[in-house]
């Protein structure tokens, strides 16, 4: 298969366990696999280096700014962005191998993640098909310099491409919540930093309708009991937020009083 000009940008960090089959689902089609490594210290970056030289090592700060950065590295305009924890279908490859996605007005694409808890496929609560911009002209293309959940934002035109990236980010309810709370702590923080007015009956009605979204009108019923987990979850992001966010703003009030 020939290689088509397309720079794939992985950001990792401590991901020996999956950077491996994310690199495999990409290399020897694409020209260029460049590798943002967040100060892993496990053997993520011995393993990325069986499959590419250009690994760049970087502490995330700000995810907005840290992705942009990685793209800059990039030597062709195109871009395929993914996380360690994801890999290309086969699907995928030949939609993108068929070279589509130049041959129209299109700045970026967006494309379908599945994502799995364990060996289960999420297809409800809003979790698929959930496309994200992942596939873009890097001269149209920036991220939100924000610390969590960056928007993308896009000089022109965005196509859909159909077939999907694998995301295997839940081995378990563990790392859900452990990416949870990682997660919170940053949606806190920059509730903080750009001045949020977040009172306590507002966070209640953001985690009520966050659950009654994903649970009934997303149709998480339908996934079972990993559907209820999913919509539960939900509603926890936005509670769990707004506690940490209350804490920081006590913690300043505390702090102007000394």
């Amino acid at each position: 298969m020939a290689k088509i000009p397309l720079t794939v940008v992985i950001l990792a960090k401590n991901e020996e366990a999956v950077i491996g089959a994310c690199c495999e689902s990409v290399f020897g089609w694409v020209d260029e696999i460049l590798v943002v490594d967040d100060t892993s210290s496990d053997h993520t970056v011995d393993i990325v280096k069986r499959y590419t030289s250009r690994v760049y090592t970087q502490a995330m700060l700000n995810e907005g700014r840290h992705r942009n950065w990685g793209y800059a590295l990039a030597q062709n305009d195109w871009v395929l962005s993914l996380d360690a924890d994801e890999r290309v279908s086969e699907g995928l490859r030949d939609e993108m191998c068929s070279g589509l996605f130049k041959t129209g007005t299109e700045k970026a694409w967006a494309i379908p993640i599945k994502t799995y808890i364990g060996d289960y496929w999420v297809r409800y609560a809003g979790w698929y098909p959930a496309s994200k911009i992942r596939l873009f002209d890097k001269n149209f293309f920036r991220y939100e310099e924000a610390e969590v959940h960056p928007r993308a934002f896009v000089d022109g035109p965005v196509g859909e491409l159909r077939q999907a990236i694998v995301h295997l980010g839940y081995p378990d309810f563990e790392h859900f919540l452990a990416s949870l709370n990682r997660q919170t702590t940053l949606e806190a923080r920059k509730w903080a930093r750009t001045g949020v007015n977040m009172p306590l009956g507002r966070a209640v009605r953001r985690t009520l309708d966050r659950f009654m979204r994903s649970y009934f009108r997303k149709r998480g019923y339908k996934d079972g009991f990993m559907g209820f987990m999913v919509a539960f979850f939900a509603a926890l992001y936005q509670l769990m937020s707004y506690a940490k966010y209350w804490q920081i703003k006590k913690n300043e009030i505390n702090h102007e009083r000394l």
